[in-house]
């Protein structure tokens, strides 16, 4: 019965954009939060998805129509202000990234209320915050871009994999080798941006952090090397999203949540597991 609808379903397109825009975003994640954990800057995902929140407000405002060209360059400009900011002795890096993130937000939703485009404000800052309750939002184009800029993050992942295992674990030592470490840090910043970006059309502002935390979080209760564990958190975070995605189109829950639900319940599986490896 559940096969069957689920075939009825995937016979229509934005279902099948859904999923594949779905296992890309996590799979992107992924592979960046587990550096992004180890470097305890997991939090410059919350903080570059409300920015990305008020850059998608002001493209509202000015009504372009493809509203990735303001929102993706604001979000990397953002980025790298923050790796800047945060290296600055006067403001550290969790105070630069509260500054930033909640001017954003608060930017955002000021500028949806004054220059309103919409009768229904509120359900639009939700939609935008938590993700789009249907899964017909994501377009053609949309899912083509994605798949690009996906493409990119996964090409530049691999190219530098050795240099970003270094300056996860050891900036010093990489500092006294020779290594850019600051450019390598901008670039982990950049496509983290990027990522942020891609998934806010999927689970919305608000939820975009748990895509990058909890698989990694996940894979590091069960496994300890740099490459296991990221190889763990892209399976988990790539089974998690696909398991959110069928999940929501069966029950009719909001995709985004129900992905980040899903990925809570497989971290308290890992974390079980976890627990019994230790004790053995």
């Amino acid at each position: 019965m559940i096969f069957s609808k689920l075939a009825l379903y995937f016979q229509y397109p934005f279902v099948r954009y859904a999923l594949i825009v779905g296992v890309l975003i996590a799979l992107c994640s992924s592979l960046l939060g587990v550096s992004l954990v180890l470097k305890r800057f997991s939090f410059i995902g919350d903080g570059l998805s409300h920015v990305a929140f008020g850059a998608m407000a002001v493209a509202a405002v000015v009504g372009l129509t493809n509203d990735m060209l303001l929102i993706l360059p604001i979000t990397i400009l953002s980025a790298v202000l923050l790796l800047r900011t945060g290296q600055n002795a006067k403001i550290k890096g969790d105070a630069a990234v509260a500054m930033i993130s909640v001017g954003a937000l608060a930017i955002g939703y000021l500028l949806m209320n004054i220059f309103s485009t919409s009768s229904n404000i509120s359900g639009d800052v939700c939609t935008t915050l938590f993700g789009a309750t249907s899964i017909l939002t994501l377009s053609k184009e949309k899912v083509w871009l994605c798949i690009a800029l996906s493409l990119l993050v996964l090409i530049l992942f691999l190219i530098f994999y050795h240099r970003i295992f270094a300056v996860t674990f050891d900036e010093s030592f990489g500092r006294a080798t020779g290594m850019k470490v600051g450019l390598y840090n901008l670039l982990i910043a950049i496509v983290t941006a990027v990522i942020i970006v891609l998934a806010m059309n999927l689970v919305g502002s608000l939820l975009i952090s748990a895509l990058i935390i909890f698989p990694a979080l996940s894979a590091m209760r069960i496994f300890k090397s740099f490459r296991s564990v990221t190889v763990c958190s892209a399976v988990l975070s790539v089974t998690c999203a696909t398991l959110g995605i069928l999940i929501a189109i069966l029950a009719g829950t909001p995709v985004g949540s129900t992905i980040v639900a899903v990925d809570i319940a497989v971290f308290g599986v890992c974390y079980i597991v976890g627990l019994v490896k230790e004790g053995v």
